[in-house]
């Protein structure tokens, strides 16, 4: 398999249930995607859980005060693989029939031919983030696209605060200062605190950018200027 025509990109749930099921979103991000292909590329498309994840953790939570750290983050997990059938399924025509679910047994994956895999959450303890690094370690891919809901990666939150600081470039260790060292089931950070130090020490660059501008986006895949963050 090539290696150099291969593109990790971790799509964050909140793309495509920020609400609801956004199906325009995905409609112009699979046209993007299509048109990627037909210039050789191939992806590895990891699925987050957005809201749809969030939303059965806060009710089950509200049943259920003493619900465990895996009971949450299982729910979450099988959100990711709901929003992964879903993406499979729009791109059946050139997507893996199977979806990835332990980014720890790849053997029968190892030599896909179709144009796209599909993978969802793992286990407890894991974000998609995480599962996204595995992959692209095991298939010898330098980079990570992270389609997230922020422009940039920022010092602190930019919607509560005006005066945050936004990072074009930002190394790892600094990264790490800021998003800290435990992954809780449902957090919301542009990059989860164990996949950064997975990533940081596999020397892999992670591209943090907004997946709603979609023209960006393909200007990041097109090798062009575009608006995000470069974590390295």
């Amino acid at each position: 398999m090539k290696k150099d025509n291969l593109i990790v990109i971790s799509l964050g749930g909140s793309l495509i249930v920020p609400d609801e099921i956004d199906w325009r979103f995905v409609k112009s991000f699979k046209v993007i995607i299509k048109r990627q292909i037909t210039k050789g590329s191939r992806f590895i498309l990891i699925t987050g859980g957005g809201q749809l994840a969030r939303r059965y953790q806060d009710a089950a939570v509200k049943v259920a005060y003493n619900l465990t750290f895996d009971d949450r983050d299982w729910i979450g997990i099988h959100a990711t693989r709901m929003n992964a059938h879903f993406i499979r399924t729009i791109f059946r025509a050139n997507a893996h029939p199977r979806i990835n679910k332990n980014p720890n047994e790849l053997e029968d994956f190892r030599d896909f031919k179709e144009n796209i895999l599909v993978a969802a959450g793992w286990r407890p303890g894991f974000s998609t983030d995480y599962d996204a690094v595995l992959l692209a370690k095991y298939f010898g891919v330098k980079k990570i696209i992270n389609m997230s809901n922020v422009d940039y990666v920022c010092d602190k939150d930019p919607r509560k605060f005006p005066d945050a600081k936004k990072f074009r470039d930002i190394s790892w260790p600094v990264f790490q200062k800021l998003v800290g060292t435990i992954w809780d089931p449902g957090m919301n950070a542009p990059f989860d605190p164990i996949a950064s130090k997975l990533a940081s020490e596999a020397n892999l660059e992670v591209v943090v950018l907004n997946g709603r501008k979609l023209k960006n986006l393909e200007n990041c895949l097109n090798g062009k200027k575009f608006s995000g963050t470069v974590i390295s």
